[in-house]
């Protein structure tokens, strides 16, 4: 039987993939609240992208596959402790089996910028019970890395589709192969030994907007991985 656990959700406009580094900055309560539990458990929540077509208590709902994110740095930016810099890892990616609301609707013309938007939160929170989680929390279960390999074949395919997707969308300006190239070499995408990361890299490189990434991270196997990766890099 899969096993199923309870954890804190963060929904982004981004999608993290399994071992790419993400910093974070927090400033509102309720993720503020997120990280200090994180830290004083295992230090991991989930990382998704935002369904723009659902909301959880009026707040951004998450899509139902992400990734855990494990903090690997927290510290406060300031003297004043109103926000944390956090560096993170991407770890196993998991879907969402239930999802467990915040105990906090979101406010009527909630400002997650304000001073007064904070002090509204905090003030809910203190009447209803500081022990009550304001963030998002979600039963998952772990979905399996791909841990196939990658054959060069594939991935100069990629790439080369990737090269064509780029020059076309910088038309009429012209965009010389070996500039391309350069782009490569500062991502530490030259490589005769590709693995699944850097299909992950390439992908990002290649979408315009990061829900054309979710399919990517929802992929289950190589074949399904390269496929997907190929209908986001192939020019329309």
């Amino acid at each position: 039987m899969t096993q199923t656990k309870i954890i804190p959700i963060f929904p982004l406009d981004l999608v993290l993939f399994p071992r790419q580094e993400l910093p974070l900055r927090i400033f509102e309560p309720r993720y503020k609240q997120l990280v200090d539990d994180c830290m004083l458990g295992d230090g991991q929540f989930g990382v998704c992208l935002i369904d723009a077509n659902n909301s959880v208590n009026g707040w951004n709902s998450p899509t139902m596959v992400g990734t855990i994110a494990k903090i690997t740095k927290c510290e406060d930016v300031g003297l004043d402790g109103l926000q944390l810099h956090i560096e993170t890892i991407g770890r196993n990616p998991f879907k969402i089996k239930k999802i467990i609301p915040p105990s906090i609707p979101q406010p009527t013309n909630y400002d997650p910028l304000s001073v007064e938007g904070h002090q509204e939160i905090s003030t809910i929170h203190e009447k209803i019970g500081t022990e009550e989680k304001m963030y998002i929390q979600a039963e998952v279960e772990m979905i399996p890395e791909i841990d196939e390999s990658v054959s060069l074949e594939h991935w100069e395919k990629l790439v080369k589709l990737w090269k064509k997707k780029i020059i076309s969308q910088a038309l009429p300006q012209v965009v010389e192969p070996h500039t391309l190239d350069h782009v490569l070499e500062q991502y530490y995408l030259t490589t005769d030994i590709p693995t699944v990361d850097y299909i992950y890299s390439l992908s990002a490189l290649g979408a315009k907007d990061p829900n054309e990434l979710q399919p990517i991270l929802e992929a289950i196997t190589m074949t399904d991985l390269i496929h997907k990766v190929e209908e986001l890099l192939t020019v329309k």
